[in-house]
């Protein structure tokens, strides 16, 4: 069984896609992206502020399906510069405890809207 979640909490998908997808007690979250989804205006002033954003749209995300950051157990990155990828670490490791989850972190020649990071994640109930 599948079940669409959505939140008005985070970001609105930009596309043809669902915010999460909750299939048995597994979520299947999209990428998030820097959008604040108060304003609906890209946070990209400096990565931190920005990686900082894309967490907190997951979090959205993950409470939406009565989830936190303790149940993701597999989590991409993607950024558009490797050269950012100490500061991605060091706000990502603040939104996951002592076990953080399973990942992969990959530069890739771009993203949606040109933002530097987008993170997609897997959680289970």
């Amino acid at each position: 069984m599948k079940k669409v979640i959505s939140t008005k909490n985070a970001p609105a998908a930009i596309g043809p896609y669902s915010q999460a997808i909750l299939s048995n007690n597994t979520l299947y979250c999209s990428g998030q992206i820097a959008i604040n989804p108060a304003t609906e205006y890209l946070v990209i002033e400096n990565i931190t502020a920005e990686t900082t954003q894309v967490m907190q749209n997951i979090l959205a995300v993950l409470k939406a399906a009565d989830m936190d950051f303790s149940n993701v157990v597999k989590c991409s990155i993607f950024m558009k510069d490797m050269n950012d990828y100490a500061s991605i670490n060091e706000v990502y490791a603040e939104f996951f405890g002592e076990n953080p989850p399973a990942r992969e972190a990959v530069q890739v020649s771009a993203l949606p809207k040109n933002v530097n990071v987008e993170i997609s994640v897997i959680a289970v109930k």
